[in-house]
């Protein structure tokens, strides 16, 4: 006998009396696991315990002065601040006080250590949150204090405590904040002044020490030298003009005695003639007392009576009264000889005599005129001399200038900086002052409660209805997803639509099952019996779950 051919034939599309009858073959699949997820959520929903969220909010006030006014001292970011002051209040020294105070988690910690308590629930349990309430220049900044603990009474309280904590932490830590920012600028500022005091007194020794050898005194020792230099010139022609006038009046002096000297050998030396000339001389020595008294009053108007051309003048002026009074004495001697003698003078020597006194007159105001030249040449060599030793003293200083040029300017930049820093510190530590009177009067930063802790009249979790609702579905979606794979697996023929798929052939008619009407019966008081029996059970166990949750409720 031949072996038939495997052959297989493609499922039908389904229609909706397929799924009817999928629906009504499965139904004991589909609605057990929806039964056993629905009694588990409400089982389980009812049983975990409420948690109640007490929240509070702190919002954080401005100084009352503005801020381009009174800068603060303290700059950090509104989340950094708030997380900085959470890190001391959420501590573990401050929740295990909170904890001992509230008799939190009595449960919890009857099982697990204090350490595992804090960091495994009350940590998680508590919440701090930054917030913004208002938009643009008008925003607030605030942050909420949030706590979930099943009892809310004690969640209420601890967010109390904690809202509290926050306030106080924040004054004290503003506080400690402005007094070390001042403190710490007032040591950097009294440093500052040190330094810059040492560095003046550096410089000032510099200076003094190096005295006209400053590099910002050389373009004054430059102006200066040139005008030393021209003044130099200019006394050195006039000393020489003062020479060249002494020569020319030397010169004169010389001729005029020459021809006295031959005048003289030529005319007797009467009593008459030498009264004549003593008359002369009187006159030669008045002049030459006023030109004396000229010059000093002149040389008065320039210079002290101790300069030394003007004790030079003074000198000779007296030399000259006492010259003067000397001639006096020998004309007066010669008057009283001159009448024995005026008869004896031949007419033919007067004019001679005459040209003697000329002569003499003209010597003596050469002599004087000589005498004068000499003071100026005197006085003007004192002046290049001086000229000459402060020209000399300033090329010194012109030439030793560059050797401490860099160490002059390392001062004055060290200087500078110095000053600079000290300014700046002392302008911050003016600031910190100010801003230290502002918190000490409580008009600076701070925190106030915008909300007080509030008390929740509903748990927030777990979500009952949500739960519930999710179970049943996940449970209704289970039940599917197990009929949907027990019809895959079923490959049977179900009635005559998937006969005729499978046979290809029309059908005539069919011959229904005939069962025993008592086994049936039976088959379906069992059934229902069963059903009736889980969802009882069913019913019972979510109704005790329920009572059992507002029996316990506080």
């Amino acid at each position: 006998m031949q072996p038939t051919e495997n052959f297989s034939v493609p499922r039908r599309a389904l229609d909706v009396e397929d799924f009817i009858d999928i629906l009504r073959r499965h139904k004991g699949w589909i609605f057990g696991p929806f039964l056993l997820t629905l009694v588990a959520s409400v089982v389980g929903v009812y049983l975990w315990p409420d948690s109640y969220d007490s929240v509070a909010v702190v919002k954080i006030v401005p100084q009352q002065v503005p801020q381009n006014m009174v800068q603060s001292s303290i700059t950090n970011d509104l989340a950094d601040r708030i997380n900085s002051m959470a890190t001391t209040v959420l501590s573990r020294n401050v929740l295990t006080t909170i904890i001992n105070n509230l008799d939190l988690y009595p449960r919890e910690r009857k099982r697990l250590p204090m350490e595992d308590v804090i960091e495994n629930i009350m940590r998680k349990d508590i919440h701090i949150i930054p917030i913004m309430a208002g938009q643009g220049s008008r925003a607030v900044p605030a942050f909420t204090v949030q706590f979930s603990y099943p009892d809310r009474l004690l969640a209420n309280k601890v967010v109390q405590d904690i809202v509290s904590r926050f306030i106080t932490e924040n004054l004290t830590t503003r506080s400690v904040a402005t007094t070390e920012t001042t403190q710490f600028l007032k040591d950097q500022s009294d440093q500052a002044r040190k330094d810059l005091e040492t560095l003046e007194d550096k410089l000032a020794a510099f200076k003094a020490q190096n005295n006209g050898r400053l590099p910002e005194q050389v373009d004054l020792n430059y102006r200066n030298l040139q005008t030393l230099q021209t003044n130099y010139q200019m006394l050195t022609s006039s000393k020489n003009r003062a020479e060249m006038d002494k020569l020319s009046l030397e010169t004169n002096l010389r001729v005029e005695k020459a021809r006295k000297s031959e005048l003289t050998r030529e005319v007797p030396q009467t009593a008459a003639a030498i009264a004549a000339m003593k008359s002369d001389r009187m006159l030669e020595i008045e002049r030459e007392i006023r030109t004396y008294e000229d010059t000093l009053a002149a040389a008065r108007q320039q210079y002290t009576d101790d300069y030394p051309a003007v004790k030079t003048l003074k000198s000779r002026l007296e030399v000259a009264k006492q010259r003067k009074s000397e001639i006096q004495k020998e004309e007066a001697e010669a008057k009283t000889a001159a009448p024995a003698a005026v008869a004896a003078t031949p007419a033919a020597n007067r004019q001679l005599q005459m040209e003697v006194l000329d002569i003499d007159g003209n010597v003596q105001r050469l002599e004087s005129a000589s005498r004068a030249r000499d003071l100026e040449i005197e006085d003007l060599d004192a002046q290049i001399k001086k000229t000459q030793a402060a020209i000399n003293k300033l090329e010194a200083q012109i030439s030793a200038a560059p050797l401490g040029e860099q160490q002059y300017g390392d001062l004055l930049r060290e200087r500078e900086i110095a000053k600079q820093k000290y300014i700046d510190l002392d302008a911050r530590l003016n600031t910190a002052q100010i801003s230290k009177d502002l918190e000490n009067r409580g008009q600076g930063e701070r925190l106030e409660q915008l909300d007080a802790p509030s008390l929740p009249q509903y748990p927030t979790e777990p979500k009952r209805p949500q739960v519930i609702g999710i179970g049943a579905g996940l449970g209704l979606l289970l039940g599917v997803v197990i009929a949907a794979a027990r019809e895959m697996k079923d490959t049977s023929l179900k009635n005559l639509k998937d006969v005729r798929a499978y046979t290809q052939m029309s059908i005539l008619g069919s011959v229904p099952l005939l069962e025993n009407d008592f086994v049936v019966r039976r088959r379906r008081r069992i059934a229902w019996l069963g059903w009736t029996t889980a969802c009882l059970m069913a019913a019972i166990t979510m109704a005790g779950s329920v009572v059992f949750y507002y029996a316990t409720k506080v």
